[in-house]
């Protein structure tokens, strides 16, 4: 069973993606982006390592929860454990989002990310910018980053913004 770097877990989130959520906190983020509300999470070598089988057990063992965001640090500097429990979330039923310092252009053409891009509901791109921060944004923290609805924006090749979240 693969390995993921995690920084931390909430259990139950109602502010980091539609529905009650269960968030992980992936440890470790190349972006670095200034003002960013999670620093703690940017060192590769912070946090703690959790097997996916562990994680997969403490998120279903809360039978209310059925959705899962995947926060940092850079969930997609650790793509393959990554989409491992995406695959054994999603054959369970689960919405998933993940956050991401790279914009989905980027993402496309980054080197293991399209099995764990395969597997999301949504995905909240492109790297914090404070001079651009809008507390008034749901589910992100500055107007350049989109909401965007994964499925359709794989199918088109481009990406798609949930409309609910504009």
């Amino acid at each position: 069973m693969s390995v993921l770097r995690v920084a931390g877990t909430i259990p139950e989130s109602i502010v980091d993606g539609p529905g009650i959520r269960y968030v992980l906190f992936t440890q470790g983020c190349p972006h670095r982006c200034p003002g960013c509300h999670n620093p703690q999470t940017h060192d590769f070598s912070g946090g703690r390592e959790m097997t996916v089988e562990a994680l997969l057990a403490d998120i279903t063992a809360r039978p209310y929860v059925k959705a899962v965001t995947f926060s940092g640090g850079e969930p997609f500097a650790q793509p393959e454990p990554l989409a491992e429990l995406a695959a054994g979330l999603k054959a369970r039923g689960f919405h998933l989002m993940s956050y991401s310092g790279y914009t989905f252009e980027e993402l496309l053409a980054l080197p293991g990310a399209r099995p764990l891009l395969e597997q999301l509901d949504l995905l909240v791109d492109g790297p914090f910018v404070d001079a651009q921060k809008d507390i008034g944004l749901r589910f992100r923290g500055s107007a350049n980053q989109r909401v965007l609805d994964v499925p359709a924006s794989l199918a088109a090749g481009a990406p798609l913004w949930c409309g609910q979240y504009r």
